[in-house]
């Protein structure tokens, strides 16, 4: 198994988000993503994710937040200004996984968003097949998003740092939610409290 979909390890750290529709829990990747991780986990220690809102919802697509204006368009980084990318061919944007938002490639500030797409056309799975582990497409990767879904398309352009592990009927819930322009949630989806804990096995 990838271990982007394993679950977490006793004492890992994780984030825990804790939404007015339900909890999320998220490993997350230093060993693959440290900026990102880094940028993360300090903003939701300091309070920085809390009382803010997924600003935009498409259902089958992706759950986007992390946006204190709750525009899209606002949010900076503990740098205060944009970081780098951080790809790796083995972290990908499968169903579940917590990526960055951005503007273009090294534009990475605060904006965060879940994949939560059920599914990958047969088509693109047997092109994902077609060009191999040679081309970026492991038979681990190609077996996971004909599993799970995701979307493919975000590869290399959206730094995976983290994947749920427990609440995706959460995020399935804020997905399904009513949008109105902007694919905004016509009921605002809050994060009420980001915190990052230690993970004790249940």
């Amino acid at each position: 198994m990838l271990k982007q979909l394993m679950k977490p390890e006793v004492n890992e750290e994780i984030a825990v988000m804790k939404t007015n529709f339900g909890e999320i829990k998220i490993r997350l990747f230093p060993e693959v993503a440290p900026k990102a991780v880094e940028n993360f986990t300090t903003h939701a220690r300091s309070g920085y994710y809390d009382g803010i809102t997924f600003h935009r919802v498409i259902n089958d697509f992706m759950i986007q937040g992390g946006d204190p204006e709750g525009t899209g368009r606002g949010g900076k980084s503990i740098w205060g200004k944009p970081f780098q990318d951080e790809f790796n061919t083995m972290y990908r944007n499968f169903r579940g996984a917590l990526s960055m938002a951005n503007s273009g490639p090294n534009t990475n500030g605060s904006q965060f968003f879940i994949v939560q797409k059920t599914s990958v056309e047969n088509n693109i799975l047997g092109q994902m097949e077609d060009l191999g582990e040679k081309r970026g497409y492991p038979q681990d990767v190609v077996d996971a998003y004909r599993e799970l879904g995701g979307t493919f398309w975000l590869d290399g352009k959206h730094t995976v740092f983290g994947q749920v592990f427990e609440g995706m009927e959460v995020v399935d819930l804020i997905a399904g939610t009513a949008v109105g322009s902007g694919d905004k949630p016509i009921k605002p989806v809050i994060i009420e409290s980001l915190t990052i804990v230690p993970w004790k096995s249940e």
